[in-house]
Protein backbone atom coordinates (compact mmCIF):
# COMPACT_ATOMS: atom_id res chain seq x y z
CA UNK A 1 0.00 0.00 0.00
CA UNK A 2 1.24 3.70 -0.94
CA UNK A 3 2.25 5.91 1.64
CA UNK A 4 2.41 8.69 -0.03
CA UNK A 5 -0.20 11.60 1.56
CA UNK A 6 -3.72 11.52 0.32
CA UNK A 7 -5.71 13.56 -0.86
CA UNK A 8 -7.42 13.53 2.46
CA UNK A 9 -4.77 13.76 4.08
CA UNK A 10 -3.54 17.27 2.37
CA UNK A 11 -6.38 19.12 2.96
CA UNK A 12 -6.94 18.08 6.65
CA UNK A 13 -3.20 19.04 7.51
CA UNK A 14 -3.48 22.38 5.58
CA UNK A 15 -6.96 23.29 6.68
CA UNK A 16 -7.01 21.61 10.42
CA UNK A 17 -3.34 22.82 10.82
CA UNK A 18 -3.95 26.50 11.46
CA UNK A 19 -4.88 26.97 15.18
CA UNK A 20 -7.71 28.91 14.33
CA UNK A 21 -9.55 26.45 11.87
CA UNK A 22 -8.41 23.75 14.59
CA UNK A 23 -9.79 25.32 17.59
CA UNK A 24 -13.17 25.75 16.04
CA UNK A 25 -13.75 22.45 15.59
CA UNK A 26 -12.31 21.32 18.99
CA UNK A 27 -14.60 23.77 20.43
CA UNK A 28 -17.28 22.16 18.59
CA UNK A 29 -16.48 18.91 19.47
CA UNK A 30 -14.38 18.60 23.12
CA UNK A 31 -16.91 18.28 26.35
CA UNK A 32 -17.77 21.29 28.14
CA UNK A 33 -16.05 20.71 31.30
CA UNK A 34 -13.07 20.14 29.36
CA UNK A 35 -13.40 23.38 26.66
CA UNK A 36 -14.08 25.54 30.36
CA UNK A 37 -10.64 24.43 31.62
CA UNK A 38 -8.59 24.16 28.41
CA UNK A 39 -6.88 27.52 26.72
CA UNK A 40 -8.05 27.71 22.99
CA UNK A 41 -6.76 30.77 22.15
CA UNK A 42 -2.92 29.45 22.94
CA UNK A 43 -3.32 26.41 20.42
CA UNK A 44 -0.08 26.28 19.27
CA UNK A 45 0.79 23.23 16.61
CA UNK A 46 3.44 21.20 17.42
CA UNK A 47 5.72 19.00 14.40
CA UNK A 48 5.67 15.62 13.99
CA UNK A 49 3.58 12.74 12.93
CA UNK A 50 2.95 9.51 15.27
CA UNK A 51 1.34 7.55 12.62
CA UNK A 52 3.42 4.20 11.15
CA UNK A 53 4.45 4.42 8.19
CA UNK A 54 2.29 1.74 6.35
CA UNK A 55 -0.84 3.66 7.84
CA UNK A 56 -0.61 6.52 6.56
CA UNK A 57 -2.41 6.19 3.56
CA UNK A 58 -5.15 6.10 6.04
CA UNK A 59 -4.71 7.63 9.27
CA UNK A 60 -3.64 11.76 9.54
CA UNK A 61 -2.82 13.26 12.84
CA UNK A 62 -1.71 16.74 14.26
CA UNK A 63 -0.94 17.89 17.46
CA UNK A 64 -1.27 20.44 19.41
CA UNK A 65 -0.65 21.98 22.86
CA UNK A 66 -2.63 24.11 25.04
CA UNK A 67 -2.64 25.07 28.81
CA UNK A 68 -4.99 23.02 30.77
CA UNK A 69 -5.65 25.09 34.00
CA UNK A 70 -2.14 26.60 34.15
CA UNK A 71 -0.70 22.69 32.71
CA UNK A 72 0.71 21.70 29.64
CA UNK A 73 -1.70 19.38 27.78
CA UNK A 74 -1.28 18.03 24.06
CA UNK A 75 -4.70 17.66 21.70
CA UNK A 76 -3.68 14.84 19.42
CA UNK A 77 -6.38 15.05 16.37
CA UNK A 78 -6.47 11.77 14.02
CA UNK A 79 -8.70 11.79 11.05
CA UNK A 80 -9.48 8.31 9.19
CA UNK A 81 -9.88 8.21 6.03
CA UNK A 82 -10.87 4.40 5.77
CA UNK A 83 -14.43 3.45 5.30
CA UNK A 84 -15.93 0.87 7.80
CA UNK A 85 -13.27 2.06 10.88
CA UNK A 86 -10.79 0.41 12.22
CA UNK A 87 -11.11 -1.93 15.40
CA UNK A 88 -7.78 -1.88 16.25
CA UNK A 89 -8.50 2.23 16.67
CA UNK A 90 -7.97 2.22 20.11
CA UNK A 91 -5.00 0.35 20.72
CA UNK A 92 -3.15 2.80 17.64
CA UNK A 93 -4.30 5.78 19.83
CA UNK A 94 -2.65 4.32 22.68
CA UNK A 95 0.08 3.48 20.79
CA UNK A 96 0.41 7.09 19.14
CA UNK A 97 -0.53 8.69 22.67
CA UNK A 98 2.50 6.67 24.37
CA UNK A 99 4.75 7.84 21.19
CA UNK A 100 4.16 11.58 22.45
CA UNK A 101 5.04 10.59 26.13
CA UNK A 102 8.32 8.99 25.00
CA UNK A 103 9.27 11.97 23.46
CA UNK A 104 8.24 14.36 26.04
CA UNK A 105 10.58 12.43 28.17
CA UNK A 106 13.34 12.51 25.83
CA UNK A 107 13.23 16.00 25.68
CA UNK A 108 12.91 16.43 29.64
CA UNK A 109 15.26 13.33 31.24
CA UNK A 110 14.42 14.54 34.77
CA UNK A 111 10.69 14.96 34.98
CA UNK A 112 8.89 12.40 36.56
CA UNK A 113 5.15 13.53 35.71
CA UNK A 114 3.34 12.96 32.23
CA UNK A 115 0.97 15.64 30.74
CA UNK A 116 -2.49 15.35 29.30
CA UNK A 117 -3.30 13.89 25.97
CA UNK A 118 -6.74 14.79 24.88
CA UNK A 119 -7.10 12.14 21.54
CA UNK A 120 -9.94 12.82 18.88
CA UNK A 121 -10.69 11.13 15.87
CA UNK A 122 -12.84 12.47 12.97
CA UNK A 123 -14.07 9.70 11.20
CA UNK A 124 -15.24 10.36 7.58
CA UNK A 125 -16.32 8.25 4.41
CA UNK A 126 -19.77 6.84 3.98
CA UNK A 127 -19.87 4.11 6.34
CA UNK A 128 -20.69 5.00 10.32
CA UNK A 129 -18.28 4.16 13.00
CA UNK A 130 -19.58 1.08 14.52
CA UNK A 131 -16.00 -0.42 16.27
CA UNK A 132 -14.61 0.05 19.53
CA UNK A 133 -13.60 3.09 20.95
CA UNK A 134 -12.01 1.63 24.62
CA UNK A 135 -9.06 -0.28 25.03
CA UNK A 136 -11.08 -2.47 27.63
CA UNK A 137 -13.50 -3.64 24.64
CA UNK A 138 -10.57 -5.09 22.54
CA UNK A 139 -9.27 -7.55 25.97
CA UNK A 140 -10.32 -11.23 24.38
CA UNK A 141 -11.75 -12.44 27.60
CA UNK A 142 -15.56 -13.52 28.82
CA UNK A 143 -17.32 -10.63 30.82
CA UNK A 144 -17.39 -12.41 33.93
CA UNK A 145 -13.40 -12.66 33.84
CA UNK A 146 -13.06 -9.45 32.53
CA UNK A 147 -15.18 -7.89 35.78
CA UNK A 148 -12.41 -9.59 37.88
CA UNK A 149 -9.38 -8.64 36.37
CA UNK A 150 -10.76 -5.26 34.70
CA UNK A 151 -9.26 -2.92 37.46
CA UNK A 152 -5.77 -4.30 36.52
CA UNK A 153 -6.29 -3.72 32.68
CA UNK A 154 -5.79 -0.24 30.54
CA UNK A 155 -8.60 2.27 30.35
CA UNK A 156 -8.68 4.13 27.65
CA UNK A 157 -11.04 5.91 25.39
CA UNK A 158 -10.92 8.62 22.67
CA UNK A 159 -13.25 11.07 21.83
CA UNK A 160 -14.91 10.03 18.16
CA UNK A 161 -16.45 12.60 15.77
CA UNK A 162 -18.49 10.60 13.41
CA UNK A 163 -18.87 12.65 10.34
CA UNK A 164 -21.07 10.12 8.81
CA UNK A 165 -23.44 10.92 11.23
CA UNK A 166 -23.02 14.81 11.22
CA UNK A 167 -25.88 15.68 8.43
CA UNK A 168 -25.48 19.35 7.01
CA UNK A 169 -27.78 21.05 9.14
CA UNK A 170 -25.87 20.48 11.94
CA UNK A 171 -22.70 21.12 10.57
CA UNK A 172 -23.78 24.80 9.54
CA UNK A 173 -24.59 25.00 13.54
CA UNK A 174 -21.22 24.23 14.14
CA UNK A 175 -19.32 27.23 15.81
CA UNK A 176 -16.68 26.68 13.03
CA UNK A 177 -14.63 28.92 11.16
CA UNK A 178 -15.43 28.78 6.88
CA UNK A 179 -12.80 26.47 5.66
CA UNK A 180 -12.96 24.30 8.66
CA UNK A 181 -16.75 23.92 7.42
CA UNK A 182 -16.39 23.61 4.11
CA UNK A 183 -13.23 21.12 5.22
CA UNK A 184 -15.88 19.00 7.18
CA UNK A 185 -18.45 18.98 4.17
CA UNK A 186 -15.96 18.28 1.46
CA UNK A 187 -14.51 15.15 3.55
CA UNK A 188 -17.91 13.90 3.94
CA UNK A 189 -19.37 14.31 1.07
CA UNK A 190 -16.46 15.25 -2.07
CA UNK A 191 -14.97 11.77 -2.83
CA UNK A 192 -16.32 9.99 -5.85
CA UNK A 193 -19.47 12.34 -6.12
CA UNK A 194 -20.49 13.33 -9.96
CA UNK A 195 -22.99 15.57 -8.46
CA UNK A 196 -20.91 17.54 -6.31
CA UNK A 197 -21.21 21.03 -7.99
CA UNK A 198 -24.91 20.34 -7.90
CA UNK A 199 -24.45 19.40 -3.73
CA UNK A 200 -21.92 22.96 -3.61
CA UNK A 201 -24.57 25.09 -4.79
CA UNK A 202 -26.45 25.67 -1.60
CA UNK A 203 -23.28 25.99 0.46
CA UNK A 204 -21.96 28.96 -2.16
CA UNK A 205 -22.31 31.52 1.32
CA UNK A 206 -19.85 29.52 2.90
CA UNK A 207 -17.39 28.87 0.05
CA UNK A 208 -17.49 32.93 -0.50
CA UNK A 209 -17.29 33.27 3.34
CA UNK A 210 -13.86 31.15 2.64
CA UNK A 211 -12.57 33.57 0.13
CA UNK A 212 -13.12 36.91 2.15
CA UNK A 213 -10.95 35.72 5.15
CA UNK A 214 -7.50 37.23 5.25
CA UNK A 215 -5.59 34.99 3.52
CA UNK A 216 -8.38 32.93 2.37
CA UNK A 217 -7.29 32.01 -1.19
CA UNK A 218 -5.01 29.62 -0.27
CA UNK A 219 -7.55 27.82 1.94
CA UNK A 220 -9.90 27.71 -0.70
CA UNK A 221 -7.61 26.55 -3.41
CA UNK A 222 -6.56 24.17 -0.99
CA UNK A 223 -10.33 23.48 -1.16
CA UNK A 224 -9.83 23.12 -4.89
CA UNK A 225 -7.44 20.83 -4.97
CA UNK A 226 -9.47 18.66 -2.73
CA UNK A 227 -12.55 18.62 -5.43
CA UNK A 228 -9.88 17.59 -7.59
CA UNK A 229 -7.87 15.33 -6.51
CA UNK A 230 -10.98 13.03 -5.44
CA UNK A 231 -14.31 14.85 -6.87
CA UNK A 232 -15.95 13.20 -10.37
CA UNK A 233 -18.02 16.37 -11.30
CA UNK A 234 -17.79 17.41 -14.90
CA UNK A 235 -15.08 20.05 -14.83
CA UNK A 236 -17.49 22.31 -16.83
CA UNK A 237 -20.07 22.21 -14.09
CA UNK A 238 -17.64 22.80 -11.26
CA UNK A 239 -16.37 25.82 -13.23
CA UNK A 240 -19.76 27.35 -13.59
CA UNK A 241 -20.96 27.36 -10.07
CA UNK A 242 -17.09 28.64 -8.88
CA UNK A 243 -17.53 31.54 -11.96
CA UNK A 244 -20.53 32.29 -9.80
CA UNK A 245 -18.64 33.63 -6.60
CA UNK A 246 -16.92 36.03 -8.78
CA UNK A 247 -13.46 36.60 -10.34
CA UNK A 248 -11.46 35.27 -8.04
CA UNK A 249 -12.76 32.15 -7.49
CA UNK A 250 -13.25 31.59 -10.92
CA UNK A 251 -9.46 32.56 -11.95
CA UNK A 252 -8.31 30.15 -8.91
CA UNK A 253 -10.50 27.43 -9.81
CA UNK A 254 -9.26 27.44 -13.69
CA UNK A 255 -5.41 27.46 -12.16
CA UNK A 256 -5.95 24.94 -9.52
CA UNK A 257 -7.55 22.79 -12.82
CA UNK A 258 -4.73 23.17 -14.71
CA UNK A 259 -2.48 22.57 -12.38
CA UNK A 260 -3.65 19.60 -11.59
CA UNK A 261 -3.74 18.29 -15.01
CA UNK A 262 -0.35 18.68 -15.21
CA UNK A 263 0.29 16.90 -12.33
CA UNK A 264 -1.64 14.34 -13.54
CA UNK A 265 0.46 14.42 -17.12
CA UNK A 266 3.17 14.08 -15.18
CA UNK A 267 2.50 10.86 -12.90
CA UNK A 268 1.16 8.95 -16.37
CA UNK A 269 4.44 9.50 -17.95
CA UNK A 270 6.64 8.96 -14.90
CA UNK A 271 4.41 5.58 -14.52
CA UNK A 272 4.85 4.74 -18.28
CA UNK A 273 8.58 5.24 -18.00
CA UNK A 274 8.86 3.34 -14.82
CA UNK A 275 6.60 0.20 -15.76
CA UNK A 276 9.12 0.70 -19.61
CA UNK A 277 12.46 0.09 -16.89
CA UNK A 278 10.59 -2.35 -14.86
CA UNK A 279 9.71 -5.37 -18.37
CA UNK A 280 13.70 -4.23 -19.70
CA UNK A 281 15.04 -4.72 -16.17
CA UNK A 282 13.16 -8.11 -15.91
CA UNK A 283 14.13 -9.11 -19.28
CA UNK A 284 17.58 -9.05 -18.27
CA UNK A 285 17.03 -10.71 -15.00
CA UNK A 286 15.37 -13.89 -17.13
CA UNK A 287 17.93 -13.92 -19.76
CA UNK A 288 21.03 -13.86 -16.66
CA UNK A 289 18.96 -15.79 -14.26
CA UNK A 290 16.18 -17.62 -15.74
CA UNK A 291 12.57 -16.79 -14.87
CA UNK A 292 12.37 -14.25 -11.33
CA UNK A 293 10.43 -15.61 -8.76
CA UNK A 294 7.00 -14.16 -7.81
CA UNK A 295 8.45 -12.13 -4.59
CA UNK A 296 11.36 -10.65 -7.39
CA UNK A 297 8.43 -9.71 -10.10
CA UNK A 298 6.42 -7.70 -7.61
CA UNK A 299 9.55 -6.24 -6.13
CA UNK A 300 10.75 -5.04 -9.48
CA UNK A 301 7.06 -3.72 -10.73
CA UNK A 302 6.84 -1.63 -7.73
CA UNK A 303 9.64 -0.05 -7.47
CA UNK A 304 10.47 3.32 -8.29
CA UNK A 305 12.58 4.67 -11.30
CA UNK A 306 15.61 5.66 -9.08
CA UNK A 307 15.63 2.03 -7.80
CA UNK A 308 15.06 0.39 -11.22
CA UNK A 309 17.74 2.17 -12.56
CA UNK A 310 20.17 1.66 -9.68
CA UNK A 311 19.11 -2.10 -9.98
CA UNK A 312 19.67 -2.16 -13.69
CA UNK A 313 23.62 -1.03 -13.59
CA UNK A 314 23.90 -3.97 -11.25
CA UNK A 315 22.70 -6.90 -13.58
CA UNK A 316 26.46 -6.85 -15.86
CA UNK A 317 28.58 -7.46 -12.65
CA UNK A 318 26.10 -9.36 -10.34
CA UNK A 319 26.67 -13.40 -9.84
CA UNK A 320 22.78 -13.77 -8.06
CA UNK A 321 19.45 -12.28 -7.72
CA UNK A 322 20.47 -11.52 -4.59
CA UNK A 323 23.69 -9.08 -5.96
CA UNK A 324 20.95 -7.06 -7.57
CA UNK A 325 18.39 -6.69 -5.46
CA UNK A 326 20.76 -5.91 -2.40
CA UNK A 327 19.45 -2.75 -0.57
Amino acid sequence: MSTQPSPHDAVFRRVLGDPANAASQLRAVLPAPLLSRLDLTRLTPVSGSFVDTTLRWRHSDLLFTAPLEDHQAFIYVLVEHQSGGDPLMPFRMLHYVVRIWDRYLSERPKTTRLPAVIPLVMHHNRAPWADPTDVIDLIDLDRDVLDAVESYLPRFRFLLDDLTRLDERALRTRPLTPPTRMTLLLLKIAAGNPRLADDLRQWTDELGAVLRQPGGIDHFITLLTYIGAVGEAPASELHRLFAQLGSDAEEAYVTTADMLRAEGEARGEARGEARGHARALLQLLTLKFGPPPAAVHAAVQSASTDQLETWTARVLTAHTLDDVLRA
